[in-house]
């Protein structure tokens, strides 16, 4: 007879092809920690997360495709992404119940992302960056852009780094 953590071990590999990330490991901690506290709004966010990167792995090429930890932060800021813009559209028609449970869902969302750079952090990268590829005009911003992007693995919100890429490039 198998033990009880043998026979979990098997079953994550029939759902995961074998192995599970990080991420996976958080969430369905999470889950369960949601469903002990009857915490709706978490375990809703986080079954919707849980959905996403399944298609995520589908669009890969199979359920057991293996995602890296930066196509799962994608798929995080995307489904924030989705919240920010259903927070817009509930705010217009005057549902605030709904943009509390948005926002608190966001939050939920937000833990499982590694924390923000700031600008202070940015600023040395951006000027190291734009020394190594000797760009000066508006032009360059593109290249300075993905390298940035390259360099702060994700951790640096898409519209800081362009707003102080196009400020250093006038």
């Amino acid at each position: 007879m198998e033990s009880i953590s043998a026979l979990r071990m098997r079953a994550r590999s029939w759902f995961n092809g074998g192995t599970m990330s990080a991420m996976d490991d958080q969430i369905t901690e999470g889950m369960k920690t949601a469903m002990k506290s009857k915490d709706t709004v978490a375990l809703g966010a986080l079954r919707g997360l849980k959905a996403a990167l399944q298609n995520a792995r589908l669009t890969k090429g199979s359920v057991t495709a293996e995602l890296t930890p930066a196509e799962e932060q994608n798929v995080v800021r995307k489904q924030i992404k989705q919240r920010e813009d259903a927070i817009a559209l509930y705010a217009q028609a005057g549902r605030t119940e709904q943009v509390e449970k948005e926002q608190a869902e966001i939050g939920v969302l937000a833990a499982l992302l590694p924390s923000e750079m700031t600008e202070a952090e940015i600023l040395p990268v951006l000027e190291a960056v734009i020394a190594e590829l000797g760009a000066t005009s508006k032009k360059d911003m593109g290249r300075v852009m993905k390298e940035m992007q390259a360099r702060t693995e994700g951790r640096a919100p898409g519209k800081l780094l362009s707003q102080l890429v196009g400020s250093r490039l006038n």
